[in-house]
């Protein structure tokens, strides 16, 4: 707040204090009052007025300086309102309770669209579990009616049972502290899990699956870390377009962690793309190509939820030659169980 900008905002009393001066001054001119007189008349009414300028200033000036060092150091800036101080002055007392009934406002709105999320998204998880009944059922009546048509719809039926988890894991993401459980597991049995879930689509893209060392002990989710491991693997086989298809899966124990690299020999990213490929919706180039095919959805949700889990992913990929991602497990003093 500065001393010239407050002078502005008090421009009509310095106005109307001159006018009364100089009319007192005039006044007691013509009735002949001595020249003493009328300079203590006129300099007293100056030097209290500005007196009562300058504590003014003081006094808000230090307020504002203090509220705006507040909200600099404040990461949710509508708490303001709970640790600023009381002011002195009239303006100020205004300007916090009106703070504080809009925090009121915000709050009752942010519980209010908060339940309906909830409400939305237990809607969502009882609807993704109804829907795997006919789904499994489906699979079923498949497995015992085998011939070339079906195994086409136990292929869609697939494609239909990856995105409805897509759903359920997205649904859960924001919380997934209160879903998971953090236990020490063999990286082998993720791995197989994860191959096994995706054995149809394997074999039908025709897939030359390698299977590296990854007999490791890993601390993690297993269920969460398939579902990561799922997506990476049918993200993998959707961009594969070689006449020789190949993904390579291995483990490697370093200092403090062990990395688990799935590799494949597909279209690969772009080097201008590969930064924002966990993106929400972010398709790039093989997206616009596949068309409708991709989602933009699987390498976001594996970001955010190796972040939930304290996993490391990394990205990387070269075009027309292909793409490694790793996933990287803390061990040791890194863990936190």
């Amino acid at each position: 707040m500065k001393f010239r900008d407050f002078l502005k905002e008090k421009l009509y009393y310095i106005i109307l204090l001159a006018f009364i001066l100089i009319s007192s001054d005039i006044l007691l001119m013509i009735y002949n009052i001595s020249l003493f007189m009328v300079l203590y008349i006129t300099i007293v009414p100056i030097l209290g007025f500005l007196i009562c300028l300058i504590i003014e200033y003081n006094i808000k000036n230090s307020f504002y300086k203090r509220l705006e060092k507040q909200m600099a150091e404040l990461d949710e800036k509508y708490l303001i309102s709970e640790i600023v101080q009381n002011p002195n002055f009239i303006e100020g007392k205004i300007l916090i309770n009106t703070i504080q009934d809009i925090d009121k406002s915000m709050l009752e709105n942010v519980n209010k669209y908060k339940h309906l999320t909830e409400d939305y998204k237990e809607y969502i998880e009882l609807w993704i579990h109804e829907i795997k009944i006919p789904i499994a059922t489906s699979k079923l009546i498949i497995e015992n009616n085998k011939s070339k048509e079906t195994k086409s719809i136990d292929e869609e039926l697939g494609k239909i049972e990856n995105f409805v988890e897509q759903v359920l894991y997205y649904a859960r993401s924001n919380n997934v502290e209160k879903d998971y459980y953090i236990s020490k597991t063999k990286l082998s049995e993720i791995v197989n899990s994860a191959i096994l879930k995706n054995k149809n689509i394997l074999l039908s893209n025709k897939i030359n699956l390698e299977i590296g060392d990854i007999d490791k002990q890993v601390v993690t989710d297993s269920k969460w870390t398939i579902f990561i491991l799922n997506q990476i693997i049918q993200n993998s086989v959707k961009y594969m377009n070689k006449d020789i298809k190949t993904m390579k899966i291995y483990a490697e124990e370093k200092k403090e962690k062990v990395i688990l690299y799935i590799q494949d020999n597909g279209m690969g990213v772009g080097k201008g793309e590969i930064a924002r490929v966990y993106d929400k919706g972010f398709t790039g180039e093989n997206g616009r190509i596949l068309g409708k095919k991709s989602t933009g959805i699987g390498l976001y949700l594996c970001k955010k939820l190796c972040d939930r889990l304290g996993l490391g992913i990394e990205f990387n990929s070269q075009k027309d030659i292909g793409t490694e991602v790793k996933i990287i497990f803390p061990v040791g003093s890194h863990t936190n169980i």
